[in-house]
C-alpha cells in the first residue's frame, strides 16, 4: 500500500518554492509514497510542477478573508472541509506552522505533524499536532523545510537540493536575454533608478536583451519608465506562473529584487541576482544550481559596485 501524505503549505509564492527539495526528499525515501499538498489557489500550479505531487488541493485564504461569512464563501470552506475529511492519510504535515495552516490540519484524518512550540513561527499552532518537530529557526528556508521532513518521515537530507522542476529545461543560448525584477510590493524594498539602468547597460553590453517583469498596473508603469527610450527592452505581459518559469528558464540570467519570482529563477537552475534591502538573507537566500548571489540586508541595500560585480559573475557562469 502507498504511504499516503498530505502537506500543508499554502503560501506564499518563495515559500512554496523552497518546499519542492523537501518533496523531492520525501519521493526519495519513503517507499511508494502518495503525496497531496493543499495550497493557496493563486500558487497552486507550483507543487502541481513536482512530479511527485498526486494532487493538489487548493484553499483560497486570501480571497476568503475579504468576505469570511458571505454564503458563497462558507460553501467553499464546507466543500474544503469535506474533501479534507473525505481522505484517510498516514501523515499529515504541517511544512507552514500558522494559525491558518493548523486550522487546515485539524480537519485532517492521519497522524499530523509540525514544528514544536519553540520552532513554530505561531507557536500557538503546534497544539494542534499529534507530533511536534523541533527546528532551528534562523536557517536557510529550505535547509529548515528539508529537516522537518526528515525528522517526520525518519532519514537525514543530504546532497544539494532538488526542486524537481526538471519539465523547465531550456536552452538559453539563442536568443539571449535577461530577465529584471524591479518592482516589489513595499517602497522600502525598491533600488536606485540610476543603479538599474548601470545594470541595464551591463547586460546588455554583453548582448543580453532586457525583459522585464510586472504583476500590476503600477509596476508595469514603473518598469516601463525604467526601459523608456531603450532598445531591445520590454516589459512582460502579465502571465500565469508558469508561463513566468518558462521565461525564467530560458533567460541568461535574472537580477531582481526579493521576490518569489527571483527565488523561482534561481530553482529552475538559472544565476540569479537577489537584491535585499527590507528583508534578510539569512533565512531566505537565492538556493539553486547555478550561480546565485544574495546582496544586502535588512536596512542595509547593496551598492551598485557590488551588483555590477555580481553580474559580471552570473555572466561568466551563464
Amino acid at each position: 500500500m502507498p504511504t499516503r501524505i498530505l502537506i500543508v503549505r499554502t503560501s506564499s509564492l518563495g515559500d512554496l518554492v523552497h518546499m519542492l527539495p523537501a518533496i523531492s526528499d520525501i519521493a526519495r525515501h519513503v517507499p511508494d509514497p502518495h503525496i497531496d499538498w493543499v495550497a493557496e489557489e493563486s500558487f497552486a500550479e507550483i507543487p502541481a510542477w513536482h512530479p511527485a505531487v498526486n494532487e493538489v488541493i487548493k484553499v483560497a485564504h486570501r480571497r476568503w478573508r475579504k468576505s469570511w461569512f458571505s454564503a458563497s464563501v462558507r460553501t467553499e470552506r464546507a466543500a474544503l472541509k469535506r474533501k479534507l475529511k473525505s481522505s484517510q492519510y498516514d501523515i499529515v504535515l504541517d511544512m507552514q506552522a500558522l494559525l491558518k495552516s493548523a486550522w487546515l490540519v485539524r480537519q485532517t484524518h492521519g497522524v499530523r505533524h509540525g514544528l514544536d512550540f519553540k520552532s513554530a513561527r505561531e507557536p500557538l499552532a503546534s497544539f494542534f499536532y499529534d507530533v511536534r518537530h523541533r527546528v532551528q529557526f534562523w536557517q536557510p528556508a529550505v535547509i529548515r523545510q528539508r529537516e522537518l521532513a526528515g525528522k517526520t518521515f525518519g532519514y537525514t537530507p543530504e546532497g544539494p537540493p532538488d526542486f524537481g522542476l526538471q519539465m523547465f529545461k531550456r536552452d538559453t543560448g539563442e536568443h539571449p536575454y535577461a530577465v529584471i525584477m524591479p518592482s516589489a510590493s513595499r517602497d522600502d524594498k525598491l533600488w536606485p533608478v540610476e543603479d538599474w539602468h548601470a545594470v541595464f547597460d551591463l547586460l546588455q553590453s554583453r548582448g543580453c536583451a532586457l525583459k522585464l517583469l510586472a504583476g500590476n498596473a503600477q509596476e508595469t508603469a514603473r518598469a516601463q519608465q525604467l526601459i523608456a527610450g531603450r532598445a531591445n527592452a520590454e516589459v512582460l505581459p502579465r502571465m500565469g506562473l508558469t508561463e513566468i518559469a518558462e521565461v525564467l528558464a530560458g533567460a541568461r540570467m535574472m537580477v531582481g529584487l526579493d521576490s518569489g519570482l527571483t527565488h523561482l529563477s534561481a530553482a529552475v537552475g538559472r544565476p540569479t541576482i537577489g537584491i535585499y534591502k527590507a528583508s534578510t538573507p539569512v533565512r531566505t537566500p537565492l538556493t539553486g544550481s547555478a550561480f546565485n548571489a544574495s546582496l544586502g540586508d535588512r536596512g542595509a541595500s547593496p551598492s551598485r559596485s557590488v551588483v555590477l560585480a555580481a553580474v559580471d559573475q552570473a555572466l561568466a557562469a551563464a
